[in-house]
């Protein structure tokens, strides 16, 4: 009978690592735009009170669990009639929809390991592509006519892990990769225009004179000029974030990193950034405003759920939707998001 135990703790053991696999690949990690560990663990709460944060949000507000949950969350944009919000449900590899009461949709059936997402001006929804098999892109995924590869390398490069994007009004296109920030013109050939490991999201102010990017291993929101070609300078701090890194804390999300990720930006120029805090905001001159406790759960069992990435939606914009740990909250706020731009 030993042989037989012996093939049992073989088969037990095999069984044990696949589902560790598989839970390993739902949750993601740096590269991928958040940690989102699944369903395990403590639920969200479904509804949660804001502080005020003057000219953003008033006191009390409600922000409301809106769908959980989901099959991966990143990338979310506002639907250009306002009608609702897409965002990535990585774990299915679509691109889902969900509108203003709740009710969800599948918007783009494959979507090849799709992470940020934006709009062009022509129209079409613009996104950074890992496919599981490889061959990471930046890609036009809709509508299905203009299906298109932009960019699949820099420099000679293929590039490395793909994470967050911003289309500016001239279809220009800021993105990230875990080796920096890259430029890719219309029409042109993408280059690398800041070597800085472990870069995240990143925005463009109104009037599209400076590039807002997220930077997961600092304590500053960091800031650059654009140049007439597209270049970067003048690289700087612009606003200390709230979260930060805690070594040796028994929450692993707090140790791993400051959980600074998506960003989005409002018609007053106010910065908005998912962190491990929240949603930190900061005036147009770094200031730091405050936090709003969104998407934002399991902190007091070292189970850390926060906001992955985020949008302006609605048809005034006064919406904040978040999208993380395979949650959609949103915030009704006193603040609009930009007009000139999809997101």
């Amino acid at each position: 009978m030993r042989p037989r135990v012996g093939w049992q703790r073989i088969f037990t053991t095999f069984v044990m690592m696949a589902v560790a696999s598989v839970i390993a690949s739902a949750q993601g990690g740096r590269g991928g735009g958040g940690r989102g560990r699944g369903e395990q663990g403590p639920a969200p709460p479904k509804e949660v009170a804001a502080p005020a944060i003057p000219g953003v949000v008033a006191a009390g507000t409600r922000i409301e669990l809106v769908a959980y949950p989901v099959q991966g969350t990143e990338g979310p944009v506002r639907l250009l009639d306002g009608s609702g919000v897409l965002w990535t449900e990585r774990n299915v590899s679509h691109i889902s929809k969900i509108d203003l009461n709740g009710n969800r949709s599948t918007f783009v059936e494959s979507a090849e390991g799709a992470n940020g997402l934006g709009w062009d001006s022509k129209g079409r929804l613009i996104a950074v592509l890992r496919p599981r098999s490889g061959g990471e892109r930046v890609a036009a995924i809709y509508p299905p006519s203009g299906v298109a590869t932009l960019a699949d390398g820099a420099d000679g490069k293929p590039f490395n892990a793909l994470n967050d994007l911003v289309v500016s009004t001239r279809d220009a296109i800021y993105f990230t990769d875990t080796q920096g920030i890259y430029f890719l013109p219309p029409g042109g050939q993408a280059k690398r225009v800041v070597e800085l490991k472990n870069m995240n999201g990143v925005v463009l102010s109104r009037d599209e004179k400076t590039l807002y990017a997220n930077h997961k291993d600092g304590e500053y929101l960091l800031a650059f000029d654009i140049q007439p070609d597209g270049s970067l300078k003048n690289q700087r701090n612009f606003g200390k974030y709230k979260s930060v890194v805690v070594p040796g804390n028994p929450d692993p999300a707090l140790t791993e990193d400051n959980g600074a990720d998506g960003m989005a930006i409002d018609e007053d120029g106010r910065v908005y950034t998912a962190t491990n805090v929240g949603v930190e905001v900061f005036s147009p001159k770094g200031k730091y405003l405050g936090a709003i406790p969104i998407g934002l759960w399991g902190g007091d069992q070292h189970m850390l759920r926060k906001p992955q990435n985020l949008t302006f939606a609605g048809p005034d914009r006064t919406w904040l939707y978040t999208v993380g740990s395979n949650a959609i909250y949103r915030v009704q706020l006193l603040a609009a998001g930009i007009k000139s731009r999809g997101k």
